[in-house]
């Protein structure tokens, strides 16, 4: 016997046992049994929980509602996620780049375990910040790891409905902001310097800086280009997610025109696609490996250009969109980036692609004639930059 109403233990777990009504019987049948838990505490939740759910099924002599009684007791079931598990989720959720995030939690999980998510204390979350810094990564990096975290514990929190403060939240970082930089932007004399060398180069590596520097695109949103993603009728191309690579944002999503540089080089290196992606050496067991070309693009463009990158390139669209007075919701329209203009900056259908393409010839790095009509050759095995 059990002390619970409407249990029976056997074998050490309890079990909701319970004659059902004359009036239900044809529905339910004579009897319920349903197992619940070995812990009294949680057992006779799981029947109140049951007995409320029955009651108001039968409560109706002349309508009886089939209850499913073990879909009932599990979703009354606190849920015990694992960290890495409870992460995976949130992932799955937000449809975000997952790799800082998975980055992020590895290390993480690396110092402290996968524990269940409740379990995790403040000095856990020191412990990271205190690695993090020790293995030379700027804060800024480490802010951003700690926001990935604790948006993952916040997630889980909601979810398993728990009152507890977040280790990650007012995490302090010693020396943030100190070890800050202004990042560099090329001027317009670098960009036709290394555009016409990305050309007549033949790497389709390095014919990646004009992409982008025309664009104004991230690195991954070119690499993982699909053919079917650029229109070199209408000269324009469409980023968008696909299953080698997400968008970082929502505001990541957009279409963009192709001016002069970007168009042949986009020209040249779909001359050399396998059929399906632009840069299909960069896209392996379904993955954008946007970090490899974006290594190797920066070999040659730290040599080159005094130490500037690949997202220097984004920097510098920036700046040249605000040097003929572009609007500021069209500079974040062309860049996917997120609008800090309020509310309204997401009514309506935005700019149009003939919009931004008379922004972007305003800042167009001017090609030469000869360019135009040369025919570089890219045999797309030349790639060592």
């Amino acid at each position: 016997m059990s002390h619970i109403p409407y249990t029976i233990i056997r074998s050490g777990r309890f079990f909701y046992n319970r004659r059902v009504p004359k009036h239900a019987v044809g529905t339910y049948g004579q009897f319920i049994r349903q197992a619940l838990s070995k812990d009294p505490d949680k057992a006779q939740a799981y029947a109140e929980r049951l007995s409320k759910v029955l009651e108001a099924s039968w409560c109706s002599k002349s309508s009886i509602s089939l209850v499913d009684v073990s879909a009932v007791v599990e979703s009354f079931k606190p849920r015990s996620f694992l960290l890495s598990e409870v992460a995976e989720e949130y992932l799955s959720l937000r449809q975000i780049d997952a790799t800082p995030p998975r980055v992020a939690m590895n290390t993480f999980i690396s110092l402290a375990g996968d524990r269940k998510v409740n379990e995790y204390t403040r000095e856990d979350a020191k412990l990271f910040v205190r690695h993090l810094i020790r293995s030379g990564n700027k804060t800024a990096t480490i802010r951003r790891r700690v926001n990935s975290l604790s948006a993952i514990i916040n997630y889980a929190y909601s979810e398993l409905d728990l009152e507890k403060r977040n280790p990650f939240t007012r995490l302090m970082i010693q020396g943030e902001g100190e070890d800050s930089y202004t990042r560099g932007v090329f001027t317009n004399e670098q960009l036709k310097q290394g555009y016409d060398k990305a050309l007549s180069s033949g790497s389709t590596v390095r014919l990646l800086m004009p992409l982008l520097g025309e664009t104004g695109c991230r690195l991954a949103e070119v690499v993982g280009l699909r053919l079917e993603d650029i229109d070199l009728e209408q000269d324009h191309i469409y980023i968008r997610p696909n299953n080698a690579r997400r968008l970082k944002t929502p505001n990541s999503k957009r279409a963009l025109p192709l001016v002069d540089y970007a168009k042949l080089a986009i020209e040249k290196v779909g001359q050399q696609s396998d059929g399906e992606w632009l840069f299909p050496r960069y896209i392996k067991d379904g993955t954008c490996k946007a970090t490899h070309a974006s290594n190797a693009l920066n070999k040659w463009l730290k040599k080159d250009f005094d130490g500037l990158t690949a997202h220097c390139l984004r920097h510098t669209m920036r700046d040249r969109l605000r040097g003929v007075e572009c609007p500021m919701e069209l500079i974040d329209q062309i860049g996917g980036w997120k609008s800090v203009g309020g509310v309204g900056v997401n009514y309506g259908r935005g700019y149009s692609l003939e919009q931004m393409r008379q922004c972007l010839r305003k800042v167009e790095v001017e090609m030469n004639q000869e360019t135009k009509e040369a025919q570089f050759p890219c045999n797309g095995d030349n790639d060592d930059v």
